[in-house]
């Protein structure tokens, strides 16, 4: 009977002593699974920013490019000038009366077949609750309601303060949402989750509204609507995608477009100065601060507080502003640089992230250091007059490099003209902010935080800057603050707390690269002012895939992104390649191939980490580096019939392509007018010092229109674009960035199939 119980313990022992081992063995196995899924998580996001964010240097380098070309360019007629204007800024900014008749959406007709919501003035909760009902729906607000609902959005705007103040004591708490960029299912499922807006329940939503997603116009509604209903309890930052120049690239200005056909480029126009009179940033309690990018050493609020903010058009590029209000001298004005004598910047043509010029179509004619021949003075003082008055329209916030949709420029209501001998030809232009002004908007729209301390220019981003935890802890002692709320950074978790919980990151969009690629959030604040953080998926496929597949198909996106732009630098790839192969192998070391891919892509990632998933195979630790390019352009020609590097340009350049394409195309209609392709190339020729005449622009137009319909439209540019490239590679390649096939007369035209 003892000898029975004492086997019994035994083996009850042994089989505890087992269970012991066996949870510690999974404890560790699941720790090591979990780093490892970790660590391919934080790969995956990197490779996500570093590609978001070389777009938006690209970006700052085209509008550079072409900011530098027109600030450069004397227009030789009234007509040329007048080109001009219309193509990059506008003389004036849109005035109560022209805003009026913008805002005509009287006379726009609601057809009763109409079956979308209609809304009507002034606004009822009701009304904005429906159109929340009805976007859920995939209805369609017609165009008279939304140039209605910006006209009193407007009306709005212009009597708030830049920094609005919010009190808790007047509501329940105070919900704090960052960047929702067109991805409606995020805002409605926080109004779902956190209730609609209300007087026991404020609102502030950090900007950036607009861009990437596929809803940017619905949400601006939905916004806009619940404003005018709770005036005190809404309330809007404006965000650095709040800017029309930065919505020509990142997809609002197409999406308008599209959804509006007749009535958008108006609506356009209206929400350009409406973007302009979103206030800068919220004070709750006058403790939290909420701005959308961040702060700098040089942050004042008292200079951000009476600033004139609808100045700041855009915050791509400051205007140039005269010394004193004087005017160049006159040397200055009545000769302009030559290109040989001077200087050439860093966003100039030969950077990567730019083609030689649009089209790569480069006349034959010898360089010269004075202007073309074919944009002739008529005078010195008239020369003087027209250099003077290009170079100061050529500052009026030049998207890059057009007003995309005749869009304006900036002046503030109600401002006196001055109409003096000098000063009448700049009479209806806007004013001008000063250097501090543009860069305290700037720097609270476009910075980011850095766990170091100080503040240094963020040349990640090409705008803004990085701030330390000392430049937080001194603006939060000067004003006698708790912390600050900021959004501009997508969070894996949808939030981040930074500079000893002192910033608060929010981004609100949630799956903002790909499904499952990151939560969205936003923040509570009651009375205490104690942050409570909400976060969530708005997508309910997410919810259906384990951590694992999460993660497998976020880094598959990751890494297709990443192929693609590795691609795209195939030629430049190469040249570095054969740097580190001196004995000519073909062959290099693994780290050696890091090395160079980082020399040339500058994203900052982990390279050697990243091999095994780049580099499938390799011989005693190197690479046959050709073989390796070779299998890059197979996975991209079998979507694409076109020769390998032809298509590697245009995956480098589409981007920049399509926007030179809605730069020329300044009415935009989808094509390029003859007249258009004329005056456009005219200010690409004198910029490179082309002599080229009226006769061999319109024949190289002809020979662009493949279908000649009279029009140009963004399949027969890039197609130019593409045949040009052919040729340049068919024949010497020392030749190729200078010249193609040229005939007698001196004229440039693309190559042919």
């Amino acid at each position: 009977m003892g000898s029975g119980t004492s086997t019994q313990h035994h083996f009850a022992f042994q089989n505890a002593e087992k269970a012991f081992r066996a949870a510690t063995l999974i404890q560790r196995w699941y720790r090591r699974y979990a780093a490892r899924l970790e660590m391919r998580r934080h790969c995956t996001w990197r490779i996500f920013q570093s590609i978001e964010y070389a777009g938006q240097q690209d970006q700052v380098k085209l509008h550079d490019f072409f900011s530098y070309l027109v600030d450069h360019f004397t227009p030789s007629s009234n007509h040329e000038r007048d080109f001009l204007n219309r193509m990059f800024t506008e003389k004036t900014f849109p005035q109560d009366a022209e805003m009026e008749k913008l805002s005509d959406y009287e006379s726009i007709e609601v057809p009763d077949s109409y079956t979308g919501p209609r809304l009507s003035f002034p606004l009822l909760p009701d009304h904005a609750t429906a159109l929340v009902e009805a976007f859920r729906l995939k209805q369609q607000l017609h165009a008279r309601y939304v140039l209605n609902l910006l006209h009193e959005t407007r009306k709005h705007l212009v009597q708030l303060p830049n920094i609005n103040r919010v009190s808790t004591c007047y509501s329940e708490e105070v919900t704090v949402c960052g960047d929702l960029h067109g991805q409606l299912d995020d805002l409605i499922f926080i109004f779902y989750k956190n209730g609609l807006p209300s007087p026991e329940k404020a609102y502030v939503f950090n900007g950036d509204f607009v861009d990437r997603g596929k809803d940017s116009v619905e949400i601006l509604m939905v916004l806009f609507a619940f404003m005018l209903v709770y005036p005190k309890e809404f309330h809007l930052n404006r965000g650095n995608h709040e800017d029309y120049m930065v919505n020509l690239r990142y997809g609002f200005t197409k999406e308008v477009m599209h959804k509006y056909k007749i009535h958008g480029k108006k609506i356009l126009k209206i929400l350009q100065d409406v973007f302009c009179w979103l206030p800068l940033a919220t004070l709750v309690d006058e403790k939290v601060l909420i701005l959308h990018g961040g702060v700098s050493d040089m942050t004042d609020l008292e200079l951000l507080a009476k600033l004139d903010r609808h100045k700041i058009v855009s915050t791509l590029r400051r205007k140039t502003r005269k010394e004193n209000g004087k005017p160049a001298t006159t040397q200055e004005k009545a000769t302009p640089p030559s290109c040989a004598g001077r200087p050439t910047p860093w966003f100039l043509p030969q950077s990567r992230s730019l083609p030689a010029s649009p089209l790569r179509l480069v006349s034959c004619g010898a360089p010269r250091a004075g202007r073309s021949s074919s944009i002739p003075c008529s005078g010195p003082a008239d020369a003087e007059e027209l250099a003077r008055r290009v170079r100061r329209s050529g500052d009026l916030e030049l998207d890059r490099g057009r007003q995309q949709a005749g869009f304006p420029g900036s002046r503030a209501q109600g401002e006196p003209l001055l109409v003096t001998p000098e000063a009448d030809s700049d009479a209806d232009e806007p004013p001008e902010p000063t250097p501090e002004e543009w860069k305290q908007v700037v720097d609270i729209l476009w910075s980011d935080p850095m766990a170091q301390e100080g503040c240094k220019a963020n040349t990640v981003r090409g705008g803004g800057c990085y701030f330390g935890p000392n430049v937080t802890e001194q603006l939060l002692q000067k004003y006698n603050l708790q912390f600050l709320i900021r959004s501009h950074e997508c969070k894996p978790e949808g939030y981040e707390f930074c500079h000893s919980r002192k910033v608060l990151t929010i981004f609100s969009a949630s799956n903002y690269y790909e499904v499952g690629s990151n939560r969205g959030a936003y923040v509570k604040l009651g009375p205490a002012l104690t942050p409570y953080i909400v976060q969530y998926q708005a997508n309910k496929a997410t919810h259906m895939l384990t951590m694992r597949q999460r993660i497998s198909r976020v880094e598959e996106s990751a890494l297709r992104s990443l192929r693609e732009k590795l691609f795209a630098h195939s030629s430049h790839l190469l040249g570095e390649f054969k740097k580190h192969d001196a004995d000519k192998t073909g062959f290099i070391s693994l780290s050696d191939w890091a090395e160079a891919v980082e020399s040339v892509l500058r994203l900052g990632l982990p390279w050697r980490m990243l091999r095994p998933q780049l580099v499938s195979s390799s011989m005693d630790n190197t690479l046959e580096y050709k073989s390796w390019l070779e299998g890059l352009a197979k996975e991209q020609l079998s979507h694409e019939n076109i020769q390998s590097s032809l298509l590697e340009t245009l995956y480098r350049n589409r981007s920049n392509l399509e926007t030179i394409f809605r730069i020329i195309d300044s009415d935009h209609s989808g094509f390029i007018s003859l007249d258009e392709f004329r005056q456009t190339w005219k200010l690409f020729s004198s910029h490179m010092n082309i002599d080229i005449t009226d006769d061999c622009v319109c024949d190289l137009a002809r020979s662009i229109d493949f279908n000649k319909d009279g029009h140009i439209d963004i399949n027969e540019f890039l197609e130019a674009f593409r045949l040009v490239e052919q040729s340049c590679t068919e024949g010497d390649a020392s030749d190729c960035p200078q010249a193609t096939n040229t005939n007698d007369s001196g004229c440039s035209k693309p190559g042919t199939p």
